[in-house]
């Protein structure tokens, strides 16, 4: 089983999730982040570090940022085209470029919820 940790209260995030969720079997458990102490302690990450990427746990390895998004595209069959193509290192490289440009304006839009930080 593949866990996805994400963070729903982000609006765009939970979009994306709501919709690959549609799509997936039950190799995916989908986990949200937000003030999860449980998160925290399953993953060994800090919540800030949970809110600034997208972790996945895949056989026991700890898989973040836009690898994350190669997993969920490998085990959601709709999507499994967009994992065909990304897994080339050059696209790889490409989407890891967006990802992380688009996660850091994610984070900096939703950075308030670390003042709710329980940890």
């Amino acid at each position: 089983m593949v866990k996805v940790f994400f963070n729903n209260s982000c609006n765009i995030c939970k979009a994306e999730i709501s919709h690959y969720k549609k799509h997936c079997n039950d190799k995916i458990e989908w986990i949200d982040v937000t003030n999860n102490i449980e998160a925290q302690k399953i993953t060994s990450k800090s919540y800030k570090e949970l809110l600034r990427r997208m972790h996945i746990i895949e056989d026991g390895k700890i898989i973040d940022g836009a690898e994350s998004f190669l997993i969920i595209w490998k085990n959601v069959p709709k999507y499994n085209f967009l994992y065909k193509i990304f897994k080339i290192k050059p696209l790889f490289f490409l989407l890891n470029i967006f990802y992380e440009i688009a996660a850091y304006f994610l984070f900096i839009k939703n950075k308030h919820l670390l003042s709710d930080e329980k940890n």
